[in-house]
């Protein structure tokens, strides 16, 4: 019988893919729209912010990126 860890592991992912599939959708919908869209906002000046702050850190935006990137491919492998 899993463990309530277990079934709260699978929920949590199936919530991230849920969210990464919508960032994704976003994302497309914004460039074939343009401008900010009605549910997402600005979902590519957020992204870019984003990847430019963790530009402005400089070695500490490497190690988030780092991080981030460990976390996806765990996720992935898992």
């Amino acid at each position: 019988m899993p463990s309530m860890f277990d079934t709260a592991k699978k929920w949590l992912v199936q919530i991230t893919e849920i969210i990464l599939l919508l960032v994704a959708l976003a994302i497309v919908l914004q460039v074939l729209v343009g401008g900010t869209l009605p549910f997402f906002g600005d979902v590519v000046g957020n992204l870019v912010a984003l990847i430019k702050s963790l530009g402005d850190n400089g070695v500490v935006g490497l190690i988030a990126v780092a991080i981030i990137l460990w976390l996806f491919s765990k996720r992935a492998a898992a």
